[in-house]
């Protein structure tokens, strides 16, 4: 006899079902203390969460935080996928593939034209859609190997004021990546606060205005950056001034930057340990919504382009399209009833489509990889219409 599998959502009434999953996931053990609070947050949180329940018995959970990130400099609404599990006894079922599958449906309803994830295995996921967009440098630098200390206008200042001015600074500093979120202050109160512990210290220059911050945590003789975020070239020298003046009580400094930091390229002996490492997975919900609200690149006049997407778990996404980019960047995707077999087409799946746009790698690397296929001219002439910017996010979700 099959199994009855209903995908349902999950409300406060299953907050203990779904907590002792994930303490059994993720390995992790709440007090009952941790649970009332987390059950505060489970309430607060903007979030769908739903579950897979075989026969009647909770089987396999997902969460999909309602986030925004900002893409070209534009917010853009995204579901943060996270707390994927499922209980031993119902494991290679397909119960996550179902509830991946309602939840890119879900989102589409809601308008969340992309989605993110932070992957157990990136195979996983990447069968159903979601690519790599983002990595990171992880600097660990020795005491010795800091950027010399260098005076600078302007002074620090410990913080321990509201986020209001951390967010203005950080929205700044994130807006000119891709794929970075935007902080609510629920946020900054229930993940950065906790995630990020330590010292909060602002920079301002000489005419009294905050261009920087650094969160940082020293520990057994390491000093953890949890965050450096400079406006200006100043701010940065001084901030790295300031975690200087440590050097007498830590023999380490460890740091996650943009993989576009130069870091290195300042420093007297750039030979510091330096780490690349793969983070977060991107992908697009809503092809033609999400090309709407895309800014390419504004040229001398009008592109178009014969799109073949293949998209094997969002119907809507799937089939040819015309992409039509204007001479100030604005686009549309619009699906072809009768497709002109004559055309040249461009093949690409959802997957490496969403790490084009975000920017994390060019179309013609990616033909050269043959994840794009098509005319060398039209693939070309696409690259053209995309901004280069760097994706970065520095939150865990």
């Amino acid at each position: 006899m099959d199994s009855r599998i209903e995908i349902k959502t999950l409300g406060i009434g299953q907050y203990n079902e779904s907590m002792a999953l994930s303490q059994f996931a993720f390995q992790y053990r709440r007090t009952e203390q941790e649970l009332e609070q987390g059950k505060e947050q489970f309430q607060a949180e903007p979030a769908a969460r739903y579950a897979a329940y075989v026969d009647g018995q909770f089987a396999a959970q997902a969460i999909v935080l309602e986030l925004e990130t900002f893409i070209g400099g534009k917010r853009f609404a995204m579901g943060g996928l996270a707390g994927v599990a499922t209980w031993p006894e119902y494991r290679r079922q397909g119960l996550v593939a179902k509830i991946l599958i309602h939840s890119l449906e879900e989102m589409k309803g809601k308008g969340q034209t992309i989605s993110f994830l932070h992957p157990f295995a990136f195979a996983f996921y990447r069968k159903y859609g979601w690519e790599t967009y983002t990595e990171h440098k992880v600097y660990t630098i020795k005491s010795e190997q800091l950027p010399p200390r260098k005076p600078y206008e302007g002074r620090m200042e410990r913080y321990n004021g509201s986020s209001s001015l951390l967010n203005s600074l950080y929205e700044t500093y994130a807006s000119r990546y891709n794929g970075t979120l935007v902080r609510t202050e629920q946020w900054w109160k229930n993940r950065i606060s906790k995630r990020k512990p330590g010292q909060t210290t602002v920079f301002y220059d000489n005419s009294d205005t905050a261009r920087g911050y650094l969160i940082y945590e020293v520990k057994n003789m390491q000093l953890t950056v949890h965050e450096l975020v400079h406006l200006t070239e100043e701010a940065r020298a001084a901030l790295w001034s300031y975690i200087g003046q440590h050097d007498s009580m830590i023999d380490t400094v460890t740091m996650t930057a943009p993989s576009d930091d130069v870091l290195p390229y300042w420093l007297p002996n750039p030979r510091i340990k330096q780490e690349i490492i793969p983070y977060f997975m991107a992908r697009i919900v809503d092809a033609e919504a999400f090309v709407a609200q895309y800014a390419f690149k504004a040229a001398a006049g009008e592109d178009q382009f014969v799109i073949e997407l293949i998209d094997e778990h969002a119907a809507w996404n799937a089939g040819r399209f015309r992409l039509a980019i204007n001479a100030s960047g604005g686009a549309s995707l619009s699906r072809l009833q009768q497709p002109d077999r004559q055309e040249k087409v461009i093949q690409i799946d959802i997957g490496t489509l969403t790490t084009i746009l975000l920017g994390y790698i060019r179309p013609l690397q990616l033909a050269d990889l043959n994840r794009i296929h098509g005319d060398a001219e039209a693939i070309n002439r696409l690259q053209n219409r995309i901004p280069e910017r760097t994706t970065y996010l520095p939150d865990f979700f």
